[in-house]
């Protein structure tokens, strides 16, 4: 039984989804305008692994995280650029793609684009223009009643009357029309230099909070299960979505609300003005994208996360314990005997299924990974001392097969590929056969030559009592 801690209620809940066996899911996506950054990377890689774990248990996932392609950034950048606001979102559409497919993202099953949707959105805030819950302003400027909706305020758990009076005698400029300071815009006129579309209103484009109450609508329906995202979108992104989407259709928008906790960096809040901002790529030149994966994964999503060079270099030895297991166990299996399993071993398979069991109870518990991927180190811990040379083949493939079953539902690649030519592999083996017949007869120095040889060429040895491994640097 899953329980999820559903910002709306602020309880954990069973989950119970609205079809038998699917899962309709939304995670709000990056605005395109540059290269994504490690906060960028934060939900991806938290509702990726919330994804998988639902695939798990059986689920069939329908998951859509958009790119919103149309923004004062996007624009902004495009102007500098002096190219068209589409260049500047298809180029960052497709590097984000990319970082996420390094950190073993998984592709949504639709990646909307704001852009594309227009009508859906014309088409939406007309909807809530005839139901009285929006109105038009002399220059075609479409606002949201806030007013018109008695439950608003209901996720971020913010009193109308309190939000108000905070806006109180707050003046900005080009809003002077609105009804109410709350009021928040569902479409607005162009401006000189900026994309617009045709509406019943005026030559525009949306606001930014409609896209996403559109693109939910079509691709999952007018309710859905879950809605994540990071924190900073309670208010007053997902409180809008909500308001739209709940007075255009008539219908409870989100049945459970999660949100992801912010990233600092050395223990400051991550930001431009203080020189603290990382991209994804640029983490990625120092470390192998998965120990990125394993840190974000190391906390409790719902809990503040500290990035610093200290705890990626920690990460890395974790990832390193890993990976370094599965080379042992395959380098094992190599040479293991193709014999049925013994007693003894099939009494050791029970034991290795307890840690399976730990791990679905810590991601039952809305998705403890902290704990979780503990649970992944006491089997590594196991594998390392029962992944014997006379082990039976059918044990030790039981074995990797655990190990990869669990590391994949965080999408931690266990099992590295090494990026080796067939014909290179064999002459490193037939260079690690000559050095063990140097050493056998006690020649030393050419042992040492041929270590430095295959060093000087980017592969490392390691002697274990196993024999000796190798690894492509």
């Amino acid at each position: 039984m899953i329980k999820i801690f559903n910002t709306e209620t602020l309880q954990l809940e069973e989950f119970k989804p609205i079809e038998e066996g699917k899962v309709r899911m939304y995670v709000c996506g990056p605005t395109v305008y540059n290269l994504i950054h490690i906060g960028n990377a934060r939900p991806m890689i938290v509702f990726d692994t919330v994804r998988r774990y639902f695939e798990y248990k059986g689920y069939k996932v329908n998951y859509v995280s958009n790119f919103t392609d149309v923004d004062d950034k996007i624009i902004k950048k495009a102007n500098e650029e002096g190219v068209d606001a589409s260049v500047i979102s298809e180029r960052y559409i497709k590097e984000c793609k990319k970082d996420m497919a390094d950190l073993n993202v998984k592709p949504a099953t639709t990646h909307p684009q704001a852009t594309k949707e227009i009508a859906g959105m014309i088409e939406m805030i007309q909807e809530l223009i005839d139901s009285g819950h929006a109105y038009v302003v002399d220059d075609g400027t479409v606002y949201f009643s806030v007013h018109s909706d008695r439950q608003y305020g209901k996720l971020s758990h913010k009193n109308l009357d309190d939000l108000q009076f905070n806006m109180r005698g707050i003046a900005v400029s080009g809003e002077e029309q609105k009804r109410d300071p709350l009021d928040f815009v569902l479409w607005k006129p162009k401006k000189e230099g900026e994309p617009y579309w045709d509406s019943p209103w005026c030559q525009g484009r949306p606001g930014w909070h409609i896209e996403c109450s559109v693109m939910s609508k079509r691709y999952l329906g007018d309710t859905i299960d879950i809605h994540a995202g990071g924190e900073d979108l309670i208010f007053p992104h997902h409180e809008n979505e909500i308001a739209q989407s709940e007075c255009a259709n008539g219908k409870p928008f989100v049945h459970y609300w999660m949100h992801n906790a912010f990233l600092n960096i050395d223990n400051h809040k991550m930001s431009k003005s203080l020189g603290n901002f990382k991209t994804v790529r640029e983490i990625d030149a120092i470390y192998d994208p998965q120990v990125l994966r394993l840190l974000m994964l190391s906390a409790h999503y719902r809990s503040p996360l500290n990035f610093s060079a200290a705890l990626m270099d920690s990460a890395k030895a974790s990832y390193e314990r890993i990976t370094g297991c599965m080379d042992n166990l395959n380098f094992v299996l190599g040479s293991a005997a193709d014999v049925p399993m013994t007693d003894e071993e099939k009494e050791s398979l029970k034991a290795a299924d307890a840690f399976r069991v730990s791990f679905e109870k810590h991601m039952d518990d809305d998705f403890n990974t902290a704990d979780a991927i503990s649970d992944i180190f006491d089997l590594v811990r196991f594998v390392n001392t029962n992944a014997k040379p006379d082990a039976s083949k059918a044990y030790l493939e039981a074995l990797r097969k655990e190990l990869l079953t669990l590391t994949d539902v965080l999408g931690i690649i266990a099992e590295r590929k090494q990026d080796v030519a067939g014909d290179e592999a064999a002459w490193i083996e037939e260079k690690i056969a000559e050095r063990a017949a140097a050493k056998k007869a006690k020649d030393y120095a050419k042992a040492d030559a041929i270590r430095k040889e295959l060093s000087d060429k980017g592969i490392t040895l390691m002697d274990t009592k196993e024999g000796t491994k190798w690894k492509k640097d």
